[in-house]
């Protein structure tokens, strides 16, 4: 893997403020929090980006429900969302409010320049219109629901009012030459279909509404239009880092996490807006996003979406009871590995939770930095041993020149080799699966060089051979490899399951955590076999994740 030093901007969707965060907020957010860790690992310079979108009609009827107003109500929920993400531990590196001043100027100023070169112009829609999620749709769209609406199955609302349009139409040849010149634009691959068959048939889309009584952004030159929320919304992952410093994010490509319900939104209409501002004056510089990855749901054992609508959700309190029960890595892990990243959707039981804990987390890496940790404290004193080496030209064309490390000198050499010969293998294996987003994959790669480990030991028992006396430098040798493995194994899990590797590499004297916090990943340093020095102390310490018993 050749050293990197990239750009790399990601986000999440900006979440409606109409009531608290629940576990559909919290996923979105923690896997994209995953892949900005895989990136900080690497040295990217690397910009994660979150927030709420506060300007929805829904949000002000919550508010007058609650008799306090708009900007009161969303105050209050703002902080909600933000207190739950400091509570997971998420890296963002800024919280979008979209009743920020930063915000609403830079929406002014975008729409303003799209009226002035003729893309949005005025003219009066009629037609259905879903007030759940806020979104007007095509009567095509609404006669195959029968005019319910598809997420919550509540009656379409028929609607006639004047409006400002954005002429999408125009770039249908356009949106679909990018699609054929970028085939990742869009994953995974099904939802790329799904959306360029609809964008062939697009129209022209009304981007303000009336009647919002003040809440919202106004249309420049008519205060009596209000910006669509959803026009609003979009904008905001440019409006953060329209910004001098940050410019050089949004030109290395953003890769936006959202989904299902939201890709027309943010595969169509956004690229669309980005195109026509692009060829406005002083917007030479508004690329495209990168990506817009598009995963499923989280349902309930009985099938159903999980949502507030619903009421069948997880919110604060449920995560929170997972988070003391499990621990917060326990729950990065399971949403980032087991939840609906692809096309299916993910049913979110308490059994499958305790299930992946006690067999990814407790019986494997928790279990082999114990098992390690506590041998090498009773057979090496406590310390790092170090390995016999031999010269590799005593062994096969297959030389250890290639992996990194030298053979050892011990009756155990060839099995050594073999497993080792599979933990260098497997780095470049977790940063190709990590590249497509497989974070499943990712998380298998890590996983399995503890699954070496552990077969090693199996292998060569060197609590067996301990009991010889004169076996001891031979237990040394099995024993380094075990702990350097771990330490790699680390490496690897750190964006899945920060606090526990963080608290092991704590225990075997590596400075990793600082590192990163100074922005000085190094990824392919820090995998690359033989970084241990023997000698260095290494502690026993808790369990890292305890069997669960329940």
């Amino acid at each position: 893997m050749p050293d990197q030093n990239d750009t790399f901007y990601v986000t999440t969707p900006i979440y409606y403020v109409n009531d608290k965060p629940h576990l559909g907020h919290v996923y979105t957010t923690m896997v994209a929090d995953v892949v900005a860790r895989y990136h900080r690992l690497r040295g990217d310079d690397t910009f994660f980006l979150t927030g709420v979108d506060e300007h929805a009609a829904k949000v002000s009827d919550k508010a007058a429900e609650h008799d306090l107003s708009p900007q009161q109500w969303a105050d209050r929920n703002a902080q909600a969302f933000r207190d739950v993400f400091e509570k997971l531990e998420m890296t963002h590196d800024d919280f979008v409010r979209t009743s920020s001043e930063q915000h609403k100027a830079k929406v002014t100023e975008y729409i303003a320049a799209l009226l002035k070169s003729g893309d949005v112009y005025e003219g009066e829609y009629e037609g259905w219109y879903d007030a759940g999620q806020e979104e007007y749709v095509p009567e095509n769209k609404a006669k195959e629901t029968d005019y319910n609406s598809p997420v919550n199955g509540k009656p379409l609302v028929r609607k006639k009012e004047k409006n400002y349009f954005f002429k999408l139409s125009a770039y249908v040849p356009a949106l679909l030459a990018h699609f054929e010149a970028h085939p990742t634009f869009v994953q995974p691959e099904a939802r790329k279909n799904e959306i360029v068959n609809r964008i062939k048939e697009a129209q022209d889309v009304p981007i303000s509404r009336t009647g919002t009584s003040g809440w919202g952004i106004p249309v420049p030159g008519d205060e009596a239009q209000t910006i669509y929320v959803w026009i609003d919304a979009l904008f905001n992952y440019l409006t953060y880092v329209d910004t001098p410093d940050r410019r050089k994010y949004w030109q290395a490509g953003a890769v936006h996490f959202i989904a299902k319900d939201i890709l027309w939104f943010h595969a169509a209409i956004w690229p669309g807006l980005l195109m026509a501002l692009n060829k406005c004056d002083g917007y030479d510089w508004v690329n495209l996003p990168k990506q817009v990855y598009s995963h499923s749901y989280w349902v309930s054992d009985t099938g159903e979406k999980m949502s507030k609508s619903l009421g069948n959700f997880l919110d604060p309190a449920a995560i929170d009871n997972y988070v003391n029960e499990f621990g917060l890595d326990a729950l990065r892990y399971f949403l980032a590995t087991h939840g609906p990243l692809g096309t299916t959707d993910s049913a979110f039981s308490p059994d499958l939770f305790a299930k992946v804990y006690n067999a990814d987390l407790a019986n494997t890496f928790g279990n082999s930095c114990s098992r390690v940790t506590n041998m090498i404290g009773k057979y090496c004193e406590g310390k790092a041993p170090t390995p016999m080496l031999q010269d590799a030209t005593s062994f096969n064309s297959d030389s250890s020149e290639h992996l990194g490390f030298s053979f050892v000198n011990s009756d155990y050499a060839g099995i050594i080799h073999h497993r080792l010969k599979n933990i260098t293998s497997l780095p470049n294996r977790y940063s190709e699966a990590f590249e497509h987003l497989y974070l499943f994959k990712c998380s298998v790669a890590a996983r399995q060089v503890v699954v070496e480990i552990d077969s090693l030991i199996e292998e060569t028992k060197p609590f067996t051979l301990a009991k010889d006396e004169s076996k001891l430098p031979e237990v040394g040798t099995i024993l380094y490899n075990c702990i350097e493995a771990l330490r790699i194994a680390s490496v690897l899990l750190w964006p899945f399951i920060p606090d526990a590797c963080e608290a092991f590499w704590g225990r075997i004297g590596c400075d990793y955590a600082a590192q990163l916090k100074s922005g000085a990943g190094r990824l392919d340093e820090w995998t690359r076999w033989g970084q241990l020095k023997p000698g260095t102390p290494i502690e026993k310490g808790e369990p890292l994740f305890p069997r669960y018993q329940g």
